[in-house]
């Protein structure tokens, strides 16, 4: 199995606001009904990674504003290598979450649904 990944930690000095990047499934759900695909992070990076980076707010921080981690984004300089490649585990950790099992035995633990295939 798979390690979890920890969420991302964000300090902004400037205004003394630490934020804690991560997603579940809501957060991951609003990015999809925007029409977000993480797969095109690569063909279309200036779009993808504004917006991977404005969803992995939802979750903690659903009421951040797009101008807000757009600012914090540019302060930044940018977004590092490091720091892509966990946001996009971070989201596909949390796509998968609850919706593909590893393995058949799997349902034997669960005794409150019963699946039969």
């Amino acid at each position: 199995m798979d390690e979890k990944l920890n969420p991302v930690y964000i300090t902004d000095n400037d205004a003394g606001v630490k934020y804690t990047l991560d997603f579940n499934r809501e957060s991951v759900r609003f990015a999809e009904r925007q029409g977000f695909k993480v797969e095109e992070a690569s063909d279309f990076p200036r779009t993808s990674l504004e917006n991977l980076f404005f969803y992995a707010f939802r979750m903690y921080h659903p009421t951040v504003s797009r101008e807000k981690t757009n600012a914090l984004l540019a302060k930044m300089e940018g977004l590092s290598g490091k720091l892509i490649e966990r946001l996009v585990g971070l989201y596909n950790q949390a796509l998968t979450a609850n919706l593909i099992k590893v393995g058949d035995e799997d349902y034997e633990k669960n005794t409150m649904v019963t699946v039969e295939l």
